[in-house]
This record gives C-alpha cells, structure tokens and sequence, in this order.
C-alpha cells in the first residue's frame, strides 16, 4: 500500500532520506562517557616547541652529531653544580688602592686607565705593583666603570682582589689580648649597608679599636663599597665573621668583654661610661630596627646617645663613631 500523499500546509512531514547509512547516537554516547586518552608529553607532540625542539634534535643526531640535553635536565644540572662565578672585588680609588696595596692584600691584577693624570699616590701605587710582580693592565675608562660599577668613583684606579678572608672572633680576641692592648670590639646586627660598615671600620681604626665583627646572616660583608669607604682602613683592621652573633656575645663575656648595646631607648646615657676601661665589644643595630631581641637581652648594658628631640635617629655608622669616641676619651684620660 502506498503511503498517503502529504497534506498540504505540513511540509517536512515526510524525513528525507539520508544519502549514507544510518548512524545511531549510542556510540558517539559511550565514547563521551568514556573519557579522552591521556594528555600526551609536550615533547610527543609534533607542534609543541617542545616537539619541535625533539623533532630537531632527532634530526641532528641521525646526522651524527651528539643529541643536546633536555631543558628540564640542563636545568636540574644547573641546579647542582657548584658556583664557578668569579667572586672577586674591585678595590677602587687611589687612597684605597693604595692602602690596600701597603697592607699587602692578596691582589691579583692592577688596572689603570689610560691618560690617567699622576700624582704621588698613582706613582706610589704604580712603584708597589711593580715591586710586588703584580699584572698591570691598563684600560680605556668605560671597561674601568664597568668593571668598578658605574656608581663607583674609581679615580683611574682600581685593584682586583680575592674573595675576603675573615678572620674568627675569639681568634681575633686573642690577637688583641697578646698584643698586650685592651679590646675594643664593635659587632654589627642586621647592619646591611656596605657604606655604614666601610665606614665603621675607618672610625675603629681612627679611635684605638682593634676589629669589626660582622654576623654570617643578614648582615653586609666585605664587599667593593666597603673598600672603599673605609678609606683604606679595611687594610688594617681586621673584620671576623660569626656564625651566630648572639652565642658569640656570650662567648666573648665568658672570656671577660664587656657586651655594650647602642639602642635610642637605652638605660643608659653615654656620657660619663663606667665601662669605658674595661674590655668592650659596642652592638651596633640597625637604624631601622636597632638591636634584635636575642641580642638586647645578650647586653651587659644598652646605651643611648641624647640628640636632639628633632632628630629621629642616627645611622649606624655615626652611632658608632660618637661612641667610640667617648670610650677613646676616657681612655686617654685615665
């Protein structure tokens, strides 16, 4: 029997025939239900820089050439070599140069700029490296800023040196006791400005000190900066380094030093000191957070310095300098 012809006003009553054959959604279903594949590696697939880079690589090493490591396992090699960076110094300046050069550091190439003007210093320094055997090379002025750091006043001189050896703080007490002087110590906590320790060594020099103590961590070094705003003084006074600057204060008062912390809130007034004589190691902090906790409560004592109400603070390396002067002045006085 055929089937009814189509009314009219219902077009599309009849399906229309496909042309392939017929496709059921059941399938299509369960491959959805069932989930995608794994995602392949980045390397496994062929337009992922990382395919790209093994595509290459394969290509390269079937022309005979060595197969170049993985990123992620130059990386981890990386991570496990030990530094080879040059860690030396650049000493600059002419006084510091020349200080330097006097105490005999360990230097290992002088370098001089060219069309440099001479004076006493230059020649001196000139007739040392000689002497000493030490490589004089002489650059154009741009390669010396570079090299001596572009914010550096290097005046035409600048003497490469080797990573700074420290000396130990008991060690360094010591040296002072069998010298037959009377120690005066300053130690640094949290200071991390190169200038205000450059300038600290300068101002222990300058007032009968015999040493600077700096802590391992979170604290400045010896660097380049410091060089240089020592003055030259970095050359004769040495600078140890403690691992942990609070069992070191405690050390150094088992052995009869006097630990003097500077703080803005101390009990203590400078003038006048009772201690002053006495073995002394002055705690410098920092200006921001002054002295840590641990050491505070380390403190024999924790000075102050009146100033004036207008002034908020003074910085490390001022602090410093004023007290050492008032125990260089009763000291001499007694």
């Amino acid at each position: 029997m055929k089937n009814p012809a189509p009314k009219h006003g219902r077009p599309g009553a009849v399906r229309k025939k496909s042309r392939g054959p017929q496709v059921g959604s059941g399938g299509q279903g369960r491959q959805a239900l069932e989930g995608k594949k794994p995602t392949p590696k980045a390397e496994d697939r062929p337009y992922h820089p990382a395919g790209k880079r093994k595509a290459a690589a394969d290509r390269f090493e079937a022309a005979g050439g060595k197969r170049p490591p993985s990123a992620s396992g130059e990386r981890q090699r990386q991570q496990r070599r030990p530094k080879t960076s040059d860690e030396s110094e650049f000493v600059t300046g002419r006084n510091s140069v020349l200080e330097a050069l006097r105490a005999s550091i360990p230097a290992t190439t002088l370098y001089i700029a060219s069309r440099i003007e001479y004076d006493d210093r230059v020649k001196e320094v000139m007739g040392i490296a000689t002497k000493r055997g030490l490589p004089i090379l002489e650059v154009m002025r741009p390669e010396l800023d570079r090299m001596a750091g572009f914010d550096s006043v290097h005046q035409g001189l600048a003497l490469k040196v080797p990573p700074y050896e420290y000396a130990h703080p008991l060690e360094l007490l010591d040296r002072v006791v069998s010298q037959g002087k009377v120690p005066l110590l300053v130690a640094l906590d949290g200071v991390t400005d190169p200038r205000n320790l450059g300038a600290i060594i300068r101002s222990v020099a300058a007032f009968g000190g015999q040493g600077v103590i700096v802590p391992q961590r979170r604290s400045v070094g010896m660097t380049a900066a410091a060089w240089k705003t020592s003055a030259g003084a970095a050359a004769r006074t040495p600078v140890a380094m403690a691992s942990n600057l609070t069992q070191t204060l405690k050390a150094l008062k088992e052995r009869g030093v006097f630990v003097l912390g500077l703080d803005g809130g101390g009990e203590v007034s400078l003038p006048g000191l009772s201690w002053a004589k006495s073995p002394i190691v002055v705690v410098v902090g920092s200006e921001g957070k002054g002295l840590s906790r641990l050491v505070t409560e380390t403190c024999d004592a924790v000075v102050s310095i009146p100033i004036s109400s207008s002034t908020e603070s003074l910085n490390a390396g001022i602090a410093a300098s004023v007290t050492l002067y008032e125990i260089a002045k009763q000291r001499a006085g007694a």
